[in-house]
């Protein structure tokens, strides 16, 4: 690789497009401007922060006690019980300030991410612009420096955001009552698959409404979840458009039917125009129906849970509502139930007694609790100040954009050589769509999985798809409402360049990435427990034979 020198005359990076010269201009003096925008991430190697430092190294040196303060109060570790205090002290990394800021700006260096990249690659997790305004709430001392065990006569704020964001969010479904305790949207499924099963216990029928339907192109977490459970799972595949076969779901609903999980639109983008019917099978079989709307982006406004008969819901507010996604977590999740469910939710919930705001702990039919507290509060403040700051019309106006983008995103994607939509041909999509590069692949070698690599060296990335790759050689983009055109078509030129390489320069593709500090990820599976390791030390013990 070549140093990155703004000036005429600069050697291309490895695998970097041809450059040509800006239109109207023949001045020497003025760079050439390159097809496609040139990149070139840092790479530090960086040690962990656990190999730097040395010992006796401090980032700051609080002052020492008064000797009266000390005789006065003593040792705090005194107050501990002997079975709480460590017999060694942790092994922490000691290191200086100077030290820390390095190693930190390092790594930040060797990041991608929506406010740097155009994020429309991240396949169906709908990463969308996060207003910065809205982290300056989550800043303020009355929000971050809560304790979640504070008493709820000091938090009536909080808990009014709570409730008035639930409330918002009843009217977005169409549900009668909404829990904000699930910390993501995994967790909100299994929320719902949780008020499923106390649905069916207090009906006296837990082991008879065992088994629960859901796709093949919904998201996974629906059928883990429900596993997980103890349900015995189903799932229809696609039938030749694409949508899910609903013959097969006739073929399958019966007395042992607890529920019906489903995402609509799919991960393929494409929406089930039979929803309606889907839902009445499954309630004339005396099953329950949930719709996963962790993707909803694409029909704020424009279509509702409750209309389409489901009995619950949720959304993930760390996608569809503009929180951010947080590289996984935090996340937050919102589960809507009808009427006859609400019961069951978790506890506690948050009531209004017409003065003030409470939680509400005595629920003896509630399914317990999801997680230790409420929700993630700094993400429910920001879903809730994005919802106020667009309103009604402007929730829809997003849903069509997004829907606009994609569409406009997939007319461009479809010219490339070697890529394809599958199913519903000719059909337009609504929020995502999972194109296919299995010609590319016939006709060079090259996976999917191999041109992601080489988006890296664009500054940008793409997923593939779920597992089992049901659409071969998958790519799923989501641009959602936060990119323009001219992101759309930068995002769209990099395709067909790196399309263009896999065809033309296929070892360019095969050895990617360049310019990026990603790397291949090794192809024997990780199938070995001996070498599992969930931290360093695990780490230096379990696979470089380092004595502890």
């Amino acid at each position: 690789m070549t140093d990155h020198h703004p000036i005429a005359g600069r050697q291309p990076i490895a695998g970097e497009p041809e450059t040509t010269d800006r239109p109207g201009t023949t001045d020497p003096r003025i760079a050439p401007k390159p097809a496609l925008r040139r990149f070139h991430q840092a790479r530090w190697d960086e040690k962990l922060i656990f190999e730097l430092g040395a010992p006796g190294e401090r980032g700051i040196l609080p002052p020492t006690p008064e000797p009266a303060v000390t005789a006065a109060v003593g040792s705090p570790a005194d107050r501990l019980p002997a079975a709480l205090r460590r017999g060694t002290p942790p092994a922490l990394p000691e290191l200086g300030q100077q030290q820390v800021l390095r190693h930190y700006l390092r790594l930040s260096q060797e990041n991608l991410g929506a406010d740097l990249n155009i994020d429309v690659g991240q396949g169906t997790c709908t990463m969308k612009y996060s207003p910065k305004v809205n982290d300056s709430f989550v800043r303020d001392p009355r929000i971050a420096a809560l304790h979640p065990a504070q008493d709820a006569t000091t938090v009536q704020g909080v808990l009014e955001l709570v409730h008035r964001l639930e409330q918002l969010l009843k009217e977005v479904s169409g549900m009668d009552r909404v829990s904000l305790q699930p910390g993501a949207g995994s967790a909100a499924i299994w929320t719902n698959v949780s008020v499923i099963r106390a649905h069916f216990a207090a009906r006296g029928e837990p082991e008879q409404r065992d088994e629960v339907i859901t796709t093949a192109f919904s998201h996974p977490s629906n059928a883990a979840c429900a596993k997980t459970a103890g349900f015995k799972v189903i799932t229809l595949h696609p039938d030749a458009d694409g949508y899910p076969d609903i013959e097969a779901l006739r073929a399958a609903v019966g007395p042992r039917t607890a529920a019906l999980l489903i995402t609509n639109p799919e991960d393929t983008g494409i929406y089930n125009p039979r929803i309606a019917e889907f839902v009445r099978i499954v309630h004339a079989a005396g099953g329950l129906c949930a719709y996963d709307q962790a993707n909803a982006n694409g029909v704020l406004g424009i279509t509702r849970a409750r209309e389409a008969g489901f009995d619950l819901c949720h959304f993930n507010l760390h996608k569809t509502f503009s929180t951010p996604h947080a590289c996984g977590g935090p996340a937050a999740g919102a589960c809507g139930v009808t009427a006859e469910l609400a019961p069951y939710l978790p506890r506690p919930t948050v009531e209004f007694d017409g003065e003030r705001y409470v939680l509400d702990h005595d629920r003896p039919e509630s399914i317990g609790k999801i997680r230790p507290y409420l929700g993630v509060v700094p993400n429910l403040v920001r879903a809730y100040a994005w919802i106020m700051s667009l309103g009604a019309e402007g929730l829809r106006e997003a849903a069509e954009i997004a829907v606009l983008n994609n569409n406009y995103l997939m007319h461009r994607v479809q010219r490339i050589r070697g890529v394809s939509v599958p199913y519903a041909e000719g059909r337009p999509r609504v929020e995502q769509v999972r194109y296919s590069w299995r010609q590319l692949a016939e006709d060079t070698g090259l996976h999917s999985e191999d041109l992601g690599y080489r988006a890296a060296d664009f500054g940008t990335h793409y997923w593939t798809s779920h597992h089992p790759y049901v659409v071969p050689e998958p790519m799923t983009l989501e641009p959602t409402e936060s990119y323009s055109r001219a992101d759309l078509d930068e995002y769209a030129a990099i395709l067909a360049e790196v399309a263009r390489e896999a065809y033309e320069e296929p070892e360019t593709v095969r050895t990617a990435p360049h310019n990026s500090t990603v790397h291949r990820i090794r192809p024997e599976p990780l199938d070995d427990p001996k070498v599992w390791s969930v931290s360093w030390r695990s780490y230096r013990r379990k696979v470089l034979g380092e004595q502890p």
